[in-house]
């Protein structure tokens, strides 16, 4: 690896709004880790995000704030703070807040997540 891909440097993006229904922060996504991508999610109480699936993607998600009903594939399962979930490439997810405060989760994907691996099941 080169001396210039040790270091990533903060993007200066922030959070940023999603079609999803939530709200993103990269935490770390680039070409110097293909192998992985790291953000945090939050969504807004009250709100269940959008039926997607990701193509070729396990996503994990990590509670780190709130409570919700995350659903994969139909069945749901209640999550709190501390609660981590797998869901399996090409599973169909959504996640409602039922909490009330914001719901903020890491999400870890493996391989890193690229927008076209995002696909909506709503449409």
């Amino acid at each position: 690896m080169a001396e210039e891909d040790k270091i990533v440097f903060a993007n200066g993006k922030g959070e940023f709004w999603t079609d999803e229904r939530c709200y993103i922060t990269e935490l770390h996504n680039c070409d110097a880790s293909p192998e992985a991508s790291l953000a945090v999610a939050r969504v807004e109480v009250g709100v269940t995000t959008q039926l997607h699936s990701l193509t070729g993607v396990i996503e994990r998600y990590i509670v780190r704030q709130g409570e919700g009903n995350l659903e994969i594939d139909g069945v749901k399962q209640r999550l709190q703070v501390g609660d981590q979930a797998v869901i399996p490439a090409g599973a169909a997810q959504r996640i409602e807040n039922t909490g009330a405060v914001d719901l903020e989760f890491y999400c870890l994907c493996t391989p890193r997540f690229f927008p076209e691996s995002y696909v909506n099941l709503e449409q």
